[in-house]
C-alpha cells in the first residue's frame, strides 16, 4: 500500500453499527503480541481539556529527557498527528508498514475492528516498536469502553473534568458520564480528578474505592494568574511562582494546574521531573485549534470549543483579553450540540456572525444556525462555503479594524486554514 491507500483502508470502516465493547481491540492486540504491554502510560479521560493537558504534560516529559509518545484524537490537519513521539508525527512509511502488518490480522477477524480500534492498535505497535519511556494516552470517547482502556497498569489515570457531551452515547446526566470516564481507573493505580463537579466526584470516588485506587483532586485555589495577555500568561501554582504558558485562553492556566498536580503524583511514583523541565515544558507546549492565532492581518483566532463548557471558557477568555470590544465571529456547529446555548454565549461578545456549515454529516445547516442568532438579536448571515465566509469577514474586518474569532467544531479548522491560505495567496 502507499500512503493514500493506507488512509483509505483505515477510514473504510463505518464504526457506527458496531457493538460497543473491548473484545475486538483485545483480540486484535493479542494477535499482534499485545504491544501495549511494553509501554508505560499516563491515561487521560474527560469531557474538556484533554488535548491541552496531554500536550503540556508530554512537553514537560520531553524536556526531562524522556522518549514520549502522545496519542490524541481527532487530528486537526493531518492524520499522522494522532500519534507522535517527542513532538514528531509518525512518518508516512512507518504508518504504511504498521498498517500492512495489521491489515491481514484485522481482515481475518470474524468480528472486525472499528476504525478507532484499528488506529489505536497501530499506535500501540508504533509506541512499542520505538521503545517509548512513557506514552500520554488520550481516550477517544468516554473511558470504560474506549479502545485505549485495554491497557492494564498505567502509571497514572487522569480525569480532567466532567460535563454533558456525547449524551446519546455516554448518558444524559453528569453521574452517568462520570461513570463512563471513571472506567479508566485501574486497581491500585492512583487517579487524579481535575474537575469541580461534586456529583461527578462522588461517582469517581466510589469506583476508585472499589479499585483500591487512591483518588486525588486538584487544588485550583492554589492557582493565581499574575498577568494574562494575548502574548501569554504568567501564573503561580502553590510554591511554583512565575510560571509561563504561551497557550492562550484563561482556561489554559486551569489545564496547566492540572498538569502540575499530575506531575506531583508522577514524582511521588518514581517518575523524575525537575523544576527546570516543568518550566520549559509548560512554556514550550503547543496545541493547535485552542485559542490559536491563525492570521495577523486582520487578526484571526480559532478555538475548537464545541460544547457549553468549552464555549463558556472561550467566551470568558475573550472578555478578559478584549474587554468591551465586540468581535466578528465565523462559526459552525454539529446539529447534536446545544447550539441555542452556544449562540447565546457567542452573542454576548459578537458584533457580526458569519455562519458556515462544517464539513461533516452531523453539521447544522448554516442558514438554520443564522436564524438562531437572528432570533437572539445578533446580526448574522449564512455563507455557502468557508471561503466565502473568510473573504467576506476579512474584507469587513480590515475596513472596520475588527478582530475575527472562529469558534465551533474542530471539523472547521482545516477548511478555515486552507481557505485562509488561498485567500492570502490571491491578494
Amino acid at each position: 500500500m502507499d500512503y493514500k491507500e493506507t488512509l483509505e483502508y483505515i477510514h473504510s470502516i463505518n464504526w457506527t453499527f458496531c457493538k460497543p465493547g473491548l473484545e475486538r481491540i483485545r483480540d486484535l492486540c493479542k494477535r499482534l503480541g499485545n504491544p501495549q504491554n511494553n509501554v508505560k502510560f499516563i491515561h487521560v479521560a474527560g469531557t474538556n481539556g484533554k488535548g491541552s493537558f496531554c500536550s503540556m504534560l508530554s512537553s514537560v516529559l520531553i524536556e526531562q529527557g524522556y522518549k514520549v509518545g502522545l496519542y490524541t484524537s481527532p487530528y486537526i490537519k493531518c492524520f499522522n498527528e494522532r500519534m507522535m513521539i517527542n513532538g514528531e508525527m509518525i512518518g508516512d512509511n512507518e504508518l504504511i508498514a504498521i498498517t500492512e502488518q495489521i491489515k491481514p490480522i484485522a481482515d481475518a477477524m470474524e468480528d472486525k475492528p472499528t476504525e478507532f480500534e484499528l488506529v489505536t492498535a497501530i499506535a500501540f505497535e508504533y509506541f512499542s516498536r520505538n521503545k517509548c519511556d512513557y506514552v500520554v494516552l488520550e481516550c477517544g470517547l468516554g473511558g470504560r469502553l474506549d479502545s485505549t482502556n485495554i491497557i492494564t497498569t498505567p502509571v497514572l489515570s487522569v480525569i480532567t473534568g466532567i460535563a454533558l457531551d456525547h449524551t446519546s452515547i455516554l448518558g444524559d446526566s453528569v453521574d452517568k458520564i462520570a461513570y463512563e470516564k471513571a472506567g479508566i481507573i485501574k486497581t491500585g493505580v492512583p487517579c487524579l480528578y481535575c474537575g469541580e463537579d461534586e456529583t461527578a466526584y462522588e461517582v469517581i470516588k466510589e469506583i476508585a474505592d472499589e479499585k483500591k485506587s487512591r483518588l486525588y483532586r486538584v487544588d485550583h485555589s492554589a492557582t493565581k494568574i499574575k498577568n494574562a495577555t494575548l502574548d501569554g500568561t504568567f501564573f503561580d501554582f502553590g510554591n511554583l511562582t512565575d510560571l509561563e504558558i504561551k497557550l492562550l485562553g484563561i482556561y489554559q492556566t486551569i489545564n496547566a494546574s492540572n498538569v502540575l498536580s499530575a506531575i506531583q503524583l508522577l514524582n511521588d511514583n518514581g517518575v523524575i521531573i525537575n523544576e527546570k523541565s516543568i518550566r520549559n515544558g509548560l512554556k514550550n507546549a503547543k496545541w493547535s485549534a485552542r485559542f490559536e492565532k491563525i492570521c495577523e492581518n486582520p487578526k484571526i483566532y480559532f478555538d475548537g470549543g464545541h460544547n457549553p463548557q468549552g464555549v463558556d471558557a472561550c467566551v470568558e477568555s475573550i472578555k478578559q483579553y478584549f474587554k468591551e470590544e465586540k468581535l466578528y465571529f465565523i462559526t459552525g456547529v454539529m446539529a447534536d450540540k446545544d447550539y441555542e446555548y452556544i449562540a447565546s454565549k457567542i452573542s454576548q461578545v459578537a458584533e457580526k456572525v458569519f455562519c458556515i456549515t462544517p464539513n461533516n454529516p452531523r453539521a447544522l445547516n448554516a442558514q438554520a444556525y443564522t436564524e438562531v442568532f437572528q432570533n437572539k438579536g445578533t446580526q448574522a448571515k449564512a455563507y455557502n462555503t468557508v471561503s466565502d465566509a473568510i473573504v467576506a469577514s476579512m474584507e469587513d474586518a480590515r475596513e472596520n479594524k475588527r478582530t475575527i474569532f472562529c469558534l465551533g467544531s474542530l471539523y472547521m479548522y482545516t477548511e478555515l486554514v486552507d481557505a485562509l491560505d488561498k485567500c492570502n495567496k490571491e491578494k
